[in-house]
């Protein structure tokens, strides 16, 4: 296979429901991630893996921790990356990249033909991350949302 010695450290697998508590613990764990009240919380999660129960993984190590995640859903037209994260010690060993070509598989699989996401732009570990495999940063748009849910607070990690 070539490349990496901690190959076998870890597997991709499809995310489930039962993955929130580990999924939450690596989220918390991440020095800057942003995680919303609502859309986060295990409700919410279940929602959206009900509405996606194939495309959305977890990495997990030898010993049974999650390690990487990625929300991964589509509307039919265009798929989306969401809270794609590698625990910080963790990095660097392929497991971000294993991640997203099994999303990407997976997408492929329901007949998705384009995949988008959305990066801080503080984010630089992120940024360089995207950039080095492959992926283009838009120039030619803007970014606009609007909240429906004023309860739905996003609080970063310090």
């Amino acid at each position: 296979m070539g490349g990496h010695t901690d190959e076998k450290s870890f597997c991709v697998r499809t995310m489930t429901a039962e993955d929130y508590e580990g999924l939450r613990a690596l989220w918390m764990s991440i020095r800057g991630f942003a995680i919303r009240s609502i859309d986060d919380s295990r409700e919410g999660v279940e929602r959206f893996l009900r509405r996606n129960p194939s495309t959305s993984v977890v990495a997990v190590g030898d010993d049974g921790t999650i390690i990487g995640g990625i929300l991964c859903g589509h509307d039919g037209r265009r798929g989306c990356l969401y809270h794609v994260c590698v625990r910080e010690d963790c990095r660097r060993k392929g497991i971000g990249k294993a991640m997203v070509v099994h999303c990407m598989n997976a997408l492929r699989a329901e007949e998705i033909n384009k995949v988008s996401l959305i990066a801080f732009t503080a984010n630089d570990v992120g940024n360089a991350f995207w950039n080095q495999i492959g992926w283009t940063r838009r120039e030619d748009l803007n970014y606009y949302d609007f909240t429906l849910n004023e309860a739905n607070i996003t609080a970063f990690n310090k």
